[in-house]
């Protein structure tokens, strides 16, 4: 699968997203041996032999897991001058990128990778991986407003995909979607005039949160490895 040239040297650790376009326009890019410069050029990671500076990228030998239980109050970057990022709460040196984004006001189930293509499969929406989430609403919510969550609602002049909802109480229920659009559940919701009071992500594909603590994280064990990169087809 095709991604942003930039987008590829920050998974593979080279550099951030924003430097790697400084080395692409500044010609300091090869991809198959021809210097490039346009910032929308798309690689494939599986394929394509990228260099910056004369150097072949090649992935990090040592592939790094990890499952964080994001706090309310965090941004899900890498830097953001003055704000506590997701990064502040995980003692690893080695550079890391999260697998989608969770909201400032968000909690839950974020992986951090630096396994460039499942990072790519879990994020791109062909490859129809779910997620899923518990969200609580500030008051109850009619069945007949969670059928029509699960049929769809225009967001950006574009329909959301079916999604599973079940519900857990007046105001609670689980919802499970197969995209990933910005502050898609919230914008969802509000869509039937309602408001998220909370919003906590505790699945990813084949991935659950389970008993982690809230702001705690942990690797994952070989076996959750093993199943996550079989569900991404790798």
């Amino acid at each position: 699968m095709m991604m942003r040239l930039q987008k590829y040297l920050s998974m593979a650790g080279v550099c951030s997203r924003r430097m790697g376009e400084e080395y692409i326009l500044a010609g300091r890019v090869k991809v198959n041996g021809e210097v490039v410069t346009e910032l929308g050029t798309q690689v494939d990671p599986e394929k394509d032999r990228v260099a910056v500076d004369g150097k072949i990228i090649r992935e990090q030998d040592e592939k790094i897991y990890i499952m964080l239980n994001k706090p309310a109050g965090y941004i899900t970057s890498r830097s953001h001058r003055g704000e506590k990022i997701v990064f502040d709460l995980i003692d690893i040196r080695e550079r890391l990128n999260p697998v989608g984004r969770l909201d400032r006001d968000s909690t839950g189930l974020l992986l951090l990778t630096n396994d460039g293509p499942l990072h790519h499969r879990l994020i791109h929406p062909s490859f129809d991986h779910e997620k899923e989430y518990q969200v609580e609403t500030l008051r109850s919510i009619s069945d007949s407003a969670l059928e029509t969550l699960r049929r769809g609602v225009v967001v950006d002049d574009k329909k959301t995909r079916p999604a599973k909802i079940l519900r857990l109480s007046l105001c609670e229920f689980k919802i499970t979607l197969k995209e990933g659009r910005k502050r898609q559940i919230r914008r969802m919701v509000e869509k039937v005039d309602h408001h998220v009071k909370s919003l906590h992500r505790i699945r990813m594909a084949s991935l659950h949160l389970g008993d982690l603590k809230m702001g705690k994280w942990r690797h994952l064990s070989k076996a959750e490895v093993k199943k996550l990169l079989a569900s991404a087809g790798l």
